[in-house]
């Protein structure tokens, strides 16, 4: 279970105060698919952030299961994303000087698995979001939606549970960007607690729960 508790979050920029979140209080059930949605400038991407451990709230409680998220110090709290929270960005994120194969590797090298068994890893998630044919591409050689998918292999790798996804169609066109939220979908059947945000209500429609976030509070 995931629970937020009035959870607030005042940013300070030389003296002005900015509250981008105004007293969220939310329950995600673990293998739940939320999608979070809002003008800009409501508080999306704080919240993500904050779910994330990317960003700690001004004041509120975060559990995550038995973890205190709002509590951890700065060590702890690299722990918890390390070992709880994948990320998925609009700009996917990935280093294009390393081939599709080495990115989805990447988060798998700290964790003391084997060549054998990470190739087995990666290959199997390339597998399910349906590149394993370009392992060995740069991402400037491949399409946006399959830079993509590649970005949601890497997500997958690392075996989080958690996976957090900033926008993740808005850089591609209508028909590529529905074919991303299939994959999402089988994400979600694998069990995994998915977060969306999202300004695009095709999008939203395919999660579990829609939350709506406006002027910093949940509509």
């Amino acid at each position: 279970m995931i629970e937020l508790r009035n959870i607030v979050k005042i940013y300070d920029t030389e003296g002005v105060k900015t509250e981008a979140l105004r007293g969220i209080d939310l329950k995600i059930d673990m293998g739940e698919y939320v999608a979070i949605m809002g003008a800009s400038g409501s508080g999306k991407s704080t919240l993500l952030h904050i779910l994330g451990g990317m960003d700690k709230a001004t004041s509120g409680e975060y559990l995550y299961n038995n973890i205190r998220v709002n509590e951890l110090k700065e060590s702890k709290l690299h722990e918890f994303r390390k070992n709880n929270v994948s990320f998925i960005f609009q700009n996917f994120a990935l280093m294009k000087y390393y081939t599709v194969f080495e990115n989805v590797e990447m988060p798998l090298l700290s964790r003391g698995l084997s060549a054998k068994e990470r190739k087995k890893t990666v290959r199997e998630m390339l597998e399910l979001v349906g590149i394993a044919d370009l392992e060995k591409k740069l991402p400037i050689h491949i399409s946006g939606g399959q830079q993509q998918r590649c970005a949601i292999a890497r997500a997958l790798a690392s075996g989080n549970e958690l996976i957090l996804a900033d926008e993740p169609t808005g850089a591609l066109d209508s028909k590529t960007g529905q074919e991303i939220m299939e994959v999402f979908k089988k994400v979600r059947e694998m069990g995994k607690t998915v977060v969306v945000i999202t300004h695009d209500a095709n999008v939203a429609e395919k999660a579990d729960r829609i939350v709506r976030l406006e002027d910093g509070r949940i509509g």
